[in-house]
């Protein structure tokens, strides 16, 4: 008899965690029904930003319940990494991954997080090259002539950055430790006011994010001198590589979403699904293709294998420049 209660005492248990299992499930297949939060380490108007509010709309239109948007800026990123890990994972709270995420795992000597430990890949979208653009009062109008106008006059160009560790950053101490320049780095708290004193010449040389700067660039406000992909960008097609000047020389900036980890795996494969039916939509495609993106569809592994790859490319880049933020 004791036999027979204890088979049905352990029958009863594994009926009740199929039961949570399926409760789980449920409610996961029901997200979402409330408003789901896209965090930004950045302030309106940057890239980041705009990649963030189009998938927003996307997404809103698609499940059926506006995805807010909010800004984060401080720390290269970091408070907005710091204040996803740290939240429920439950599918309301994303980030907006960006190369910074990549970088900072090595560029910042002390870290409240792991970003490959504690944030769940859930999907690419977006590789976008940046652009080494310079202001109209820089006499420069090729790469070779900039190197050669920087040597000139070591330390009296600055190199304007949305922040320290972010992808403008790095690419501009990649170009400075490849060509043998001396500029002095100045970190913006993103890419809109980086631009801003760009637009005004109080800095003279970025290496932005094409899709903020490429307005800027085909009204003339800004001069491209080279973008840092191996291949000329389709929006900018007379405009050259800076490999095609610095040998070797390769960068671009990647966007995607993450959740904390532990998200349940159906909301994460819901999100997945949904961002890579954007990268199907003629519309989106088109708004992609106007902020000089080409889209990097794939599962949340995909996705994943690419922040890992990025993270290890630029801890080299680091290293080698010396670079370390406590």
């Amino acid at each position: 008899m004791q036999r027979f209660f204890a088979l049905v005492s352990r029958a009863a248990l594994a009926a009740a965690c199929v039961a949570l299992v399926s409760v789980g499930a449920a409610e996961a297949l029901d997200y979402p029904t409330r408003q789901p939060h896209i965090i930004v380490g950045y302030p309106p108007g940057g890239s980041t930003d705009i990649c963030a509010r189009l998938f927003a709309d996307w997404l809103g239109r698609r499940l059926g319940q506006q995805f807010i948007v909010e800004n984060r800026p401080g720390a290269g990123n970091n408070l907005a990494t710091d204040a996803v890990t740290k939240a429920a994972p439950d599918g309301y709270t994303l980030i907006l991954v960006n190369p910074a995420n990549a970088i900072n795992a090595s560029l910042y000597k002390h870290l409240n997080f792991n970003f490959l430990r504690d944030i769940d890949p859930v999907a690419g979208f977006i590789r976008v090259p940046n652009v080494m653009e310079v202001h109209p009062s820089v006499p420069a109008k090729t790469v070779a002539e900039f190197i050669a106008y920087v040597k000139a006059n070591p330390d009296k160009v600055n190199v304007a950055s949305s922040g320290n560790g972010t992808s403008i950053h790095l690419s501009g101490e990649l170009f400075k430790m490849m060509t043998g320049t001396k500029m002095t780095h100045v970190p913006y708290k993103g890419s809109a006011p980086m631009l801003t004193d760009m637009l005004g010449g109080q800095v003279q040389v970025t290496f932005d994010n094409l899709p903020s700067s490429i307005g800027h660039i085909k009204a003339g406000k800004l001069r491209a001198l080279a973008v840092t992909t191996a291949k000329r960008s389709e929006e900018l097609p007379d405009v050259p590589t800076v490999g095609e000047t610095v040998p070797g020389f390769e960068a671009s900036a990647f966007f995607g979403f993450g959740v904390p980890h532990g998200t349940p795996k159906e909301i994460v494969d819901l999100l997945n699904k949904e961002i890579n039916l954007a990268l199907n939509d003629p519309t989106m495609l088109a708004k992609l293709k106007d902020l000089g993106g080409t889209p990097i569809p794939g599962t949340p592994a995909d996705f994943g294998k690419l922040v890992a790859d990025e993270t290890a490319k630029w801890e080299k880049v680091v290293h080698a420049a010396n670079l370390s933020i406590d």
